[in-house]
C-alpha cells in the first residue's frame, strides 16, 4: 500500500533489549551525589517509610551530611571512563549488540541518574523498536531493584501514544547458565591470585529484614544462589549481606562481622565475590575491595582478594545471550 504524501515517516519495525542497572551520580562530587541520592532515596520501593515522615528527614540531615561522605567514596573508585557501574553496563550493552546481531537493538539505562530509562525507551521507540525486552540486571528479584526498574519503564510508557509491546526479564538466580558463568568467573579470578583462599565469601546487598516477611523473595533467592555455588565450587562458600543504612534490622549475617568471625574460626586467606551485582560499582569496589579488606586484615586475616563481578566478560556475554535469547523467543529466531 502506498502511503499518502503527508503521512508521518514510520521506521521499519525492530526488536529491542534495554539493559537496566541501578544508577550512579554523574560525577564524584557532593552536588551530583546529592541529586542522585535525592532521587534514589525518594523511591518508595527503596525506603518504605511514609513520605510525610521520611521526606523531612531526607531533605534535612541526610542530604545535608551524606553527599560529601559518599562523594569521597565515589572518588576512590571513579575512573577515566567515569563511574564503573556506568561503563561496565555500557560495555555489556555494546558486547551484547555485537553478539545479538543486527536483528536486535541493544541499549542500556539506569534506574536513577543517567541515561534514564524514559530517555532510552523513547530513543528505541524512535528508531522503530515496537517490541522491547526490559532486562534489569539483577539475578535475585527484589521490589527495591527489579520491580522499581520495571515501574520506571511503565511510567515512561504511560506518556507514549503508540506503545511498544513489552516483556520483562525474570530473575535468574538459579539458572544453570548463571551459576556456570559465576563458576567460570570465580575460578578464573582465583587462579590469578598469589595465594590459595581457604574459603569464598559471597556478599549480597543488604535489605531490611521486614522485606522478607512482607513477601520479597530476595533473601530466599540469594540463599539458593549460594547453595548452588557450594555445589559448583571446590572450596567452602559462606554468605553475608552488606550495605546497611539506617536503624532498621537488616538481613543477617552482616559482611564485616562475618569476615571477623571467619578469622576467629581459622580462615586466614579469603576471596570475596558479590553474586548479586552484575557489574562492579561503589558497593563492590569501595565497600568490599577497600573497606572490608581493611577489616579482615585488621582482625588477623593474612590475604584478602575481591573477585570482580561478571561485568562485560566472556562468561557474562554467554550468559546474557542465553537468557535474552530465551526471553525473545517468538520475536526473533536464534540458531542453537
Amino acid at each position: 500500500m502506498t502511503l499518502p504524501p503527508d503521512h508521518p515517516p514510520i521506521p521499519a519495525p525492530k526488536v529491542g533489549v534495554l539493559l537496566i542497572n541501578l544508577g550512579t551520580p554523574d560525577a564524584p562530587d557532593a552536588k551530583s551525589v546529592r541529586r542522585y541520592l535525592a532521587q534514589f532515596l525518594s523511591d518508595r520501593r527503596v525506603v518504605e517509610i511514609p513520605p510525610l515522615i521520611w521526606q523531612p528527614i531526607l531533605r534535612g540531615v541526610i542530604l545535608t551530611t551524606r553527599p560529601k561522605k559518599s562523594a569521597h567514596a565515589y572518588s576512590q573508585v571513579w575512573t577515566d571512563q567515569g563511574s564503573p557501574l556506568a561503563f561496565h553496563t555500557r560495555d555489556t550493552a555494546h558486547a551484547m549488540q555485537a553478539a545479538m546481531g543486527e536483528g536486535v537493538v541493544v541499549d542500556w539505562a539506569m534506574r536513577y541518574g543517567n541515561p534514564s530509562i524514559a530517555s532510552r525507551l523513547a530513543a528505541m521507540k524512535s528508531t522503530g523498536c515496537d517490541r522491547i525486552l526490559l532486562a534489569p540486571l539483577y539475578p535475585q528479584y527484589s521490589g527495591a531493584t527489579t520491580a522499581t526498574a520495571n515501574d520506571a519503564a511503565f511510567v515512561a510508557l504511560r506518556a507514549m501514544r503508540w506503545q511498544p509491546a513489552i516483556r520483562t526479564l525474570p530473575p535468574y538466580h538459579d539458572d544453570p547458565a548463571y551459576i556456570a558463568a559465576l563458576k567460570i568467573s570465580i575460578e578464573d579470578s582465583i587462579a590469578k591470585l598469589g595465594f590459595t583462599p581457604d574459603a569464598l565469601l559471597a556478599s549480597f546487598h543488604g535489605m531490611p529484614e521486614r522485606t522478607l516477611h512482607l513477601g520479597d523473595p530476595y533473601h530466599c533467592q540469594s540463599v539458593k544462589t549460594v547453595r548452588l555455588l557450594r555445589e559448583a565450587l571446590s572450596l567452602p562458600v559462606h554468605m553475608s549481606f552488606q550495605s546497611r543504612f539506617g536503624r532498621a534490622k537488616w538481613l543477617e549475617p552482616e559482611t564485616e562481622s562475618t569476615l571477623a568471625k571467619l578469622v576467629q574460626e581459622g580462615v586466614r586467606n579469603i576471596a570475596v565475590a558479590t553474586p548479586g551485582f552484575s557489574a562492579d560499582c561503589l558497593e563492590t569496589l569501595e565497600e568490599i575491595a577497600l573497606r572490608a579488606k581493611e577489616v579482615f586484615l585488621s582482625v588477623g586475616g593474612e590475604n584478602f582478594a575481591y573477585l570482580p563481578c561478571l561485568n562485560a566478560s566472556a562468561p557474562a556475554i554467554t550468559l546474557y545471550q542465553r537468557l535474552l535469547g530465551r526471553e525473545l523467543s517468538g520475536w526473533i529466531h536464534q540458531a542453537g
